[in-house]
Parts: structure tokens; C-alpha cells; sequence
């Protein structure tokens, strides 16, 4: 388990990469956010896409998936607040997106000595490295418990 202590300004993982398939991105839209350029591919065709595109929140959901994979060994408590939220390039079916996580900075909790701040630049990029996803989040993890010696 790796706790605040752990995680150092500058360190940065990345994910395996996942293809987009495009039968789950419709699917998804079709249930949350049916906008014709996501569910739609006659229509799409005349949109500014030219074609269907993956949702801002099943991108979203794609990040959250894969950033399991780096992430999982820490001593998350919460997530507190997500800023400067992009979609600065469209995610496509076929599009091999990872997550990346770069620890942006951290400081103790000001309230309770036991956890600490770590602000996250989060982000998924496609097989081209251009970033389709980004957003700055601030979580809570876990201190090193105290061994007792």
C-alpha cells in the first residue's frame, strides 16, 4: 500500500492502453447523455465530428477504469474536488486511450494529522499522445500509520 508519504511532486504512471469499442460507447450514450453526435451515426455524419464520438462522461468513466490500474495501491480516503475539467480532443471508436497520473503537489490536512492533501493531474491520451481528458483533482489519502516502535 503506498500512503501521502509515499507520493512525491513529480511522479508520474501510466496505464496499459484500452481500444475504445464502439458498440459500448453507444451503448453508454444511448443510456446517459443521448446528444446525435454520440448515438447517432447517420446524423453524426453531418455534425462537426464527422462521425459518432465518445461521450464527455463515458470518457470520463474510461479515465476512471484505467486509472484503477495505478492507482489502486493507495490509501485513498476521497477525492474532494475536481478543477479545470477539458476534453480538448474528441475520443473515436478504435482510439487506444490510458490514463496518466502525475502527482502535481500534497501538503498534511490542515484538520486531521492522520491524512493529506495530494493534488493529481489526471489525463487520458489516445495512441497519438494527445490528451482527451484532463482535469486537476484534489484527494485525501491515508498517512503511514504509526508502527508503535
Amino acid at each position: 500500500m503506498r500512503y501521502f508519504e509515499d507520493l512525491q511532486p513529480g511522479d508520474v504512471e501510466e496505464s496499459a492502453p484500452h481500444v475504445v469499442d464502439r458498440d459500448h460507447m453507444l451503448a453508454f450514450a444511448r443510456q446517459y447523455d443521448p446528444q446525435y453526435f454520440h448515438v447517432d451515426p447517420e446524423a453524426a455524419r453531418s455534425s462537426t465530428f464527422g462521425e459518432v464520438i465518445a461521450s464527455g462522461i463515458y470518457t470520463m468513466a474510461l479515465w476512471r477504469r484505467l486509472d484503477h490500474q495505478v492507482a489502486e495501491d493507495i490509501a485513498w480516503i476521497c477525492g474532494v474536488a475536481w478543477d479545470d475539467v477539458r476534453f480538448p480532443v474528441a475520443v473515436r471508436a478504435g482510439d487506444a486511450v490510458r490514463a496518466r497520473a502525475e502527482v502535481r503537489e500534497k501538503r498534511p490536512s490542515d484538520s486531521d494529522p492522520s491524512r493529506g492533501v495530494v493534488v493529481m493531474l489526471y489525463q487520458l491520451v489516445n495512441q497519438r499522445d494527445e490528451v482527451v481528458f484532463t482535469c486537476l483533482s484534489t484527494n485525501l489519502v491515508n498517512r503511514r500509520p504509526a508502527t508503535g516502535d
